[in-house]
């Protein structure tokens, strides 16, 4: 069956990380995804190893089920093909600085005049508008704007560096694709289409959430381990005998009380409920000291019929071998066009009426220019 999307067309002038993945979505989603990519200056992502059966693995993975052309944007004959195509497509995403695609004859103004139903929209680290509209940034500047990182990590090393990019794709893709569909709705009610200006720095903004209102509503600024879910209490990361890590998320009371009387702790479950700082840091050396007397495999039996809410911190390869991922059907196979298959992480939304199809992975540059041009 066809996805959701798949009535929708999609005109993708993005690179790197955060266009592409959000692209990718749609495209899992059922629309049809056309990028358009410079011949003569390579998206970083097709070279960046490891490879796959010659192909990058990040390419394979951040552009499957799209098609390409490869297209020379400073030729005006170019800015005209791409003036024909847009009249049958209904949405445009960019990620060029402000002002880029303007001097290329194909910004918004343009492209609305050929066609008013199209939704154009513009990714940046910092949005269209404000002083830092035309600086150069990169995730862990963002995060650093925004006010999360200085919650992050511990009192006495600081914020860590993270191992996803939170506001390239929790920001700027999964609010791109919020935003384009949002569009799309206003659209089939009104007919119009729309400017839609994705900051990176602005969605990792609101991704504090919490400690957000805690701090512009109720004055209170988070630092790191100075709260509940920061390090601030026993719910953290705890190391085995072995030297790996188990998550303890045992908040509500049912589960705190589960977890000490597993751990042999039965005169600390008043600790657990417990707002005062001194009782946590008790708790948490007490953890500490019991959850080091095993290995990890040992705890996840002990924990695998206790419903305390502590896990292992798993590899992304473990991850994809969880019988959970599994049944999730998180690890897909993705056609590589030459009759074999590449392990791919698969798509996280479930449809009932309209299941979701990965196509194909990352096609060479220009693979398609003869079928749109």
């Amino acid at each position: 069956m066809a996805g959701p999307l798949s009535s929708l067309k999609v005109l993708d002038f993005s690179t790197l990380l955060p266009g592409p993945y959000a692209t990718m979505l749609l495209a899992d989603m059922g629309a049809e995804v056309l990028r358009v990519e410079a011949p003569d200056r390579m998206d970083l992502t097709r070279v960046m190893p490891p490879h796959d059966g010659g192909v990058s693995t990040a390419h394979g993975y951040l552009n499957r089920g799209k098609h390409s052309i490869a297209l020379n944007l400073k030729e005006e004959a170019n800015v005209e093909r791409i003036k024909a195509l847009v009249a049958e497509f209904d949405v445009v995403v960019e990620q060029f600085r402000p002002g880029v695609m303007d001097r290329l004859g194909i910004g918004y103004e343009v492209l609305r005049s050929i066609n008013p139903r199209l939704i154009y929209c513009s990714i940046t680290g910092y949005g269209q508008t404000g002083p830092y509209r035309d600086k150069a940034g990169h995730d862990i500047n963002y995060l650093s704007l925004a006010g999360v990182s200085s919650h992050c990590g511990r009192a006495e090393r600081g914020p860590p560096p993270m191992g996803i990019q939170i506001a390239d794709v929790a920001g700027g893709s999964h609010h791109a694709v919020m935003g384009i569909l949002a569009a799309v709705i206003h659209r089939q009610q009104s007919g119009e289409g729309q400017y839609v200006d994705i900051s990176m720095t602005d969605a990792a903004f609101a991704l504090n959430a919490m400690s957000g209102a805690a701090c512009l509503a109720g004055g209170q600024e988070q630092r790191p381990e100075s709260s509940l879910l920061n390090g601030g209490s026993f719910y953290d990361y705890y190391q085995t005998s072995d030297g790996r890590w188990l998550s303890v998320g045992s908040l509500e009371p049912q589960f705190s009380s589960r977890l000490c009387e597993t751990l042999g702790l039965d005169e600390m479950k008043s600790f657990a409920l417990s707002q005062n700082p001194e009782h946590q840091k008790t708790l948490k050396q007490a953890i500490s000291g019991a959850i080091a007397t095993r290995t990890l495999e040992q705890w996840r039996k002990v924990f695998a019929n206790r419903d305390a809410c502590v896990e292992p911190v798993l590899s992304i390869a473990e991850a994809a071998e969880h019988p959970q991922m599994q049944a999730r059907d998180m690890v897909i196979m993705v056609d590589r066009g030459d009759g074999t298959a590449q392990r791919q992480i698969g798509f996280p939304i479930k449809f009932e009426k309209t299941a979701c199809h990965a196509g194909w992975v990352g096609r060479t540059l220009g693979a398609d220019n003869d079928d749109y041009l």
